[in-house]
């Protein structure tokens, strides 16, 4: 049985697959007589990443310094103007050599004590959605930055901002459309169509009916109408690609979301039972700097073979800085889903630029303190850095 690949999702409308695929045939021959046009031009002079001035301690004629790295010199016939691309030729740097930490700015040309040149192309923050709530779960709204410490691997980071407020956000619902679901379709869709009516109304909204594999039945709108014809597209069947569709759902936030913060609601009344990948590499999939929040709702029966279910749902959710609900009947579901959006409407908003940037995974732990009060923080519980510093 075919499965969606890690980063693909499948569109219902064939019309749009004919579209796609005589677009990319067209872009092919575009790109082609373009090269055709531009051999010989420096590959740099497309990059959108120019360096700096060189620091005062890099001699501009050393020979090991890099086309790219070194002050423009115009051509004889060509007066020099300030906006010259760099070259893209790579310098002498051996393959597959580590290269040593790299911290500053844009566009910076740093030395490393080998010998090699490196030039910064991106230096992120982190922003990270975080929920308060006092010891009577009622949420938290009126803190401030200095009533916040953010901990990355155990270290206390500087933060750079700190704001509560109604941002719009970009939203992701994933609704189980399995043949367990069929008599439940009619009250999700209920629930999950009022949680967009509470959100903010520049929130987009995408939808995905899944089975055996994940559906986009409506690609990011604000249109509610929209929204309900695509929950409404029933084809309960087949089993649960839960995993598959949480992946493929959080590769298209990455590409195609336009705002900053970004949710996904998963609605399934049973564990995964069609997957191509595992539990662990759908929470990989969401822990980037910029990675959703997951909202899970999971209809479960008390039968002994919900618990991976559950376990599985609290999982996704826990680590992304969600929550996991389990309600006890259908007319529970739509409390929930309203609950979900004044959760989001109400989050604050941390950034902090880390202090040691490195590649790989990071621990964080969120710490709110105010007077008199036991609070309790929800955000996510780590993220993996996709900071690249490149050398050439």
């Amino acid at each position: 049985m075919y499965l969606p690949k890690r980063d693909t999702m499948h569109l219902r409308n064939k019309t749009v697959l004919w579209a796609l695929a005589c677009f990319l045939l067209l872009a092919s021959v575009f790109s082609w007589a373009r090269t055709q046009q531009n051999q010989g031009t420096p590959a740099a002079a497309q990059g959108s990443v120019q360096p700096t001035p060189l620091p005062s301690d890099i001699d501009p004629s050393d020979p090991a310094l890099p086309v790219w790295a070194r002050p423009a010199t115009p051509a004889p016939s060509a007066r020099a103007t300030p906006n010259t691309p760099p070259s893209a030729t790579t310098g002498n740097v051996p393959p597959n050599q580590p290269q040593p930490e790299q911290t500053g700015t844009i566009g910076q040309v740093t030395k490393g004590p080998n010998g090699s040149f490196t030039l910064i192309t991106r230096v992120q923050n982190v922003t990270l959605p975080v929920t308060v709530m006092d010891d009577k779960h009622h949420l938290v709204t009126n803190l401030q930055k200095t009533d916040f410490v953010v901990y990355e691997d155990g270290q206390p980071q500087q933060i750079l901002e700190c704001r509560r407020e109604d941002i719009p956000v970009s939203i992701g619902i994933l609704v189980d459309n399995s043949g367990s679901m069929r008599e439940k379709r009619a009250a999700i869709t209920k629930a999950v169509v009022n949680l967009v009516r509470a959100s903010n109304p520049s929130d987009e909204v995408f939808v995905v009916n899944f089975n055996d594999e994940p559906y986009m039945d409506q690609d990011f709108t604000n249109n509610v109408n929209l929204m309900h014809e695509a929950l409404d597209r029933l084809d309960s069947r087949g089993g649960t690609a839960l995993y598959d569709a949480v992946i493929a759902s959080a590769d298209h936030l990455a590409k195609a979301a336009k705002r900053e913060k970004k949710v996904l609601l998963v609605v399934t009344d049973g564990e995964d039972n069609e997957s191509r990948e595992s539990l662990e590499q759908a929470i990989r999939s969401v822990q980037d700097e910029n990675g959703p929040t997951i909202y899970t709702i999971g209809i479960l029966g008390s039968e002994g073979k919900q618990r991976r279910a559950k376990r599985a749902l609290e999982a996704l959710s826990l680590q992304t800085g969600g929550v996991a609900f389990f309600p006890k009947n259908l007319e529970e579901v739509d409390e929930i889903s309203q609950q979900v959006a004044h959760d989001i409407r109400n989050q604050y908003n941390i950034v902090y630029k880390p202090n040691s940037p490195k590649e790989g995974y990071h621990s964080l732990k969120v710490v709110a303190r105010a007077s008199g009060k036991d609070l309790q923080v929800r955000t996510k519980s780590g993220y993996f850095s996709g900071q690249q510093q490149v050398s050439k």
